[in-house]
């Protein structure tokens, strides 16, 4: 399990933490799995929407996964939001976005926390992205990063580590899982 960590110029006010794993499946797949434990009363979750592709989904809670490929500057980006809508975009370098004609929809999961049994106490979202939207090349390198709105109307940013001063999950030096073949 990967410890998610806020960003200390967004620290987080309530008690939280966040956990993440990422697997390669068997088809080549890659399965997220996001793990969101304590005050979750706190957290502002977005109603349940029909599955489908939204833009700005890092304006509320989302959870998000970067991928790209060891030695090269292009990289996917992926949003999971606990309501079930999502978004994935490619980029060629650093924030330099391209035209991405119909990426395939993830599956998408949300479930209590396992040992707590109410959405109350904690929740997993688990996404499976499918082969066709993922990096042909491997090792993928991995960002995991979150976006945490509070109830309150703040935002915590949460990563497997922040590279810089201010929150930016493009930085690739964020993107520091990598899953081989």
């Amino acid at each position: 399990m990967l410890e998610l960590h806020c960003h200390p110029a967004t620290p987080c006010p309530i008690n939280l933490s966040l956990h993440a794993n990422a697997t390669r499946q068997p088809d080549g797949s890659l399965r997220l799995c996001y793990h969101l434990h304590g005050d979750v009363a706190q957290v502002r979750i977005p109603p349940a929407q029909p599955p489908q592709f939204t833009d700005n989904l890092w304006e509320h809670t989302c959870l998000e996964a970067f991928v790209g490929v060891v030695g090269d500057s292009a990289y996917r980006e992926f949003n999971f939001s606990p309501s079930g809508q999502w978004a994935a975009y490619a980029f060629s370098d650093y924030r330099q976005r391209l035209a991405w004609q119909d990426p395939a929809a993830p599956t998408l999961s949300l479930a209590p926390f396992p040992d707590k049994g109410r959405v109350g106490d904690g929740f997993v979202v688990s996404a499976i992205i499918t082969p066709a939207n993922l990096p042909a090349a491997t090792p993928w390198q991995l960002g995991i990063t979150a976006v945490i709105a509070l109830l309150d109307g703040s935002k915590c940013y949460w990563a497997l580590t922040h590279p810089t001063e201010r929150p930016d999950f493009h930085h690739r030096d964020g993107f520091t899982h990598e899953i081989w073949p």
